[in-house]
């Protein structure tokens, strides 16, 4: 039976998907609502089970055996709703002698592994799965890929790009059921944000309102490490109890923080540990990233024409916009364990705003910029990091596979002759 929807746009995920089925018996694809786990997973299966549908849950809760049942591979969607089924595919993998490429579980949220009484190692790789990149949704060359630029192929070239597009993707999104459709742009991410709060916060013992409320301010405060105590004085208006201990800013914001995280609302991107010889104290607070840039283009009541006269904040969401990107094509990379997406920032007001490390130490990084205008910029804020990290002879790989800026606004994709990158994100692929 072919399953696979109608109209399907080929994700990067499809062919590492396929790739982890021949080595396991099963793969589970996580991500946030509404990326497209779903229909991924049909192209790769003959039967699917929904277990958000109250009957499907009523009977797999009755028997969880009765969710394995269908053709393989076999989809047991939203798995997380019956935290028993992991365990019962990982029995039903053994009792068939490690078979593999038999069921695809798709998961919108992160499961307490209290639940769970095996990790599934051997039996059950994750795949994580996100919104569409530029490139699968068609408004990037992928001229450049980052595959390339860790093997050194680069391809300089005239371009042609344009603001008002690059600001109309960022309020659409890359939501798969937005890319073609006729609604109003911005209808998608909002109703996720409706979802999330007046649904699954609700559902988790959370304050709709409060939720609302904290994810506005992370939105006003992306591309930083804002604190516990700011995000709360934000969410109150200014107002914080005197005296009171920085332990009880993380007491009332933490649940929600979890939650978002567990619902794949958003990433924390952690700052680079990097190998420099240097008595500069590296900064280690993660800065909150959101998993598409729709969502504080949403939260911020952002539209067309306000981002494109709100310069600021249109950078802002821009670089939201790269840090997905380069996210997606890291997994399409199809490493275990998945490369790392840090930034790096040090005493000194070096800021280096993306930084990528491969299982095997070689590492490569990104300044982002809106114009090419500020290409000089960060082309000296990235080699100041790799003259950091060249003092020090201990280093596992003291030369970067590359170093880049990526850009919105520009003319050419050309090689500096200091060796950075300049490359715009609608020529950029996996």
């Amino acid at each position: 039976m072919n399953l696979k929807p109608s109209g399907y746009l080929p994700r990067l995920t499809d062919p590492i998907i396929d790739r982890r089925m021949k080595a396991f018996g099963a793969v589970e694809v996580t991500g946030p609502k509404f990326c497209g786990k779903t229909w991924s997973s049909l192209v790769h299966a003959q039967s699917i089970v929904h277990l958000d549908d109250q009957a499907s849950r009523r009977m797999a809760e009755l028997d969880v055996n009765l969710a394995l049942e269908g053709d393989r591979p076999h989809v047991i969607d939203e798995w997380q709703d019956v935290p028993q089924v992991w365990d019962a595919v990982r029995r039903s993998i053994d009792a068939s002698g490690n078979e593999r490429g038999q069921y695809l579980l798709t998961g919108s949220s992160t499961v307490d592994k209290s639940k769970v009484s095996h990790s599934g190692a051997g039996r059950i790789a994750t795949v994580p799965m996100r919104t569409m990149s530029l490139f699968e949704s068609g408004d990037s060359s992928g001229a450049v890929s980052l595959r390339g630029l860790f093997e050194g192929d680069f391809t300089s070239g005239a371009v042609t790009t344009d603001v008002r597009e690059l600001a109309r993707l960022i309020c659409r999104g890359g939501w798969p059921a937005g890319i073609d459709s006729d609604a109003p742009l911005g209808d998608v991410p909002a109703q996720y944000l409706n979802a999330l709060f007046s649904v699954s916060a609700v559902k988790n013992g959370l304050d709709a309102r409060l939720a609302r409320m904290l994810a506005q301010s992370l939105a006003r405060s992306i591309g930083t490490s804002v604190t516990y105590r700011t995000m709360y004085a934000d969410i109150n208006e200014g107002v914080v109890p005197s005296n009171a201990d920085p332990s009880f800013f993380r007491t009332e914001l933490s649940p929600y923080l979890n939650f978002f995280i567990s619902q794949y609302f958003i990433e924390e991107q952690r700052g680079w540990d990097a190998p420099i010889k240097s008595k500069s104290r590296l900064r280690s607070k993660p800065k909150r990233t959101f998993a598409d840039p729709s969502l504080p283009a949403s939260l911020l009541g952002m539209n067309l024409d306000r981002l494109l006269r709100e310069t600021q904040v249109f950078g802002t969401l821009f670089e939201e916009l790269c840090v997905r990107d380069v996210r997606i094509y890291c997994t399409a990379l199809g490493l275990i364990p998945e490369p790392a997406v840090y930034y790096y920032g040090d005493a000194d007001g070096l800021e280096v705003d993306i930084v990528i490390e491969l299982p095997d130490g070689r590492w490569g990084a990104f300044e982002v910029k809106l114009s090419e205008e500020k290409v000089a910029a960060a082309e000296k804020s990235l080699l100041r990091l790799k003259d950091k990290i060249a003092r020090n002879p201990a280093a596992r790989n003291a030369e970067p596979s590359f170093l880049a800026v990526l850009v919105g606004k520009a003319s050419y994709t050309w090689k500096m002759p200091s060796g950075v990158y300049v490359i715009p994100i609608t020529e950029f692929g996996a």
